[in-house]
């Protein structure tokens, strides 16, 4: 991953001390690690993202899970929402509401969920 210059200041030996743990959670936890720190090295100084940034995002690394969904109502309205945003800018709960809010509604998530257990 990229890590923006303006993440540097972060204390490093913190930053390896976070990884390490990382190794031992759970797969679930290392899922919501990832998208923290994915949304970190994509944010600003100020810990926001900008919609077009956040809009990269979806294109570059969830883009299994949007392909193909452009045309559906429900997903234009989520992207609609985002767009009509008061704000310029997305916080980490922002996106992750974007993201969860996409996943739900995606064709990939539903064929998961349906192969049940493996």
């Amino acid at each position: 991953m990229k890590y923006h210059s303006y993440h540097s200041s972060v204390d490093s030996s913190l930053y390896i001390s976070f990884l390490t743990a990382l190794k031992k959670g759970s797969d679930l936890e290392k899922a919501i690690a990832t998208v923290a720190l994915i949304f970190r090295n994509s944010s600003d100084p100020d810990g926001k993202l900008e919609k077009a940034t956040a809009k990269n995002l979806l294109q570059t690394q969830f883009k299994n899970f949007s392909e193909g969904e452009e045309t559906k109502s429900k997903y234009q309205d989520i992207l609609s929402e985002l767009d009509e945003h008061t704000e310029h800018k997305l916080d980490f709960e922002d996106f992750m509401i974007l993201l969860l809010s996409l996943a739900i509604i995606s064709d990939r998530l539903q064929n998961i969920l349906s192969v049940g257990t493996l």
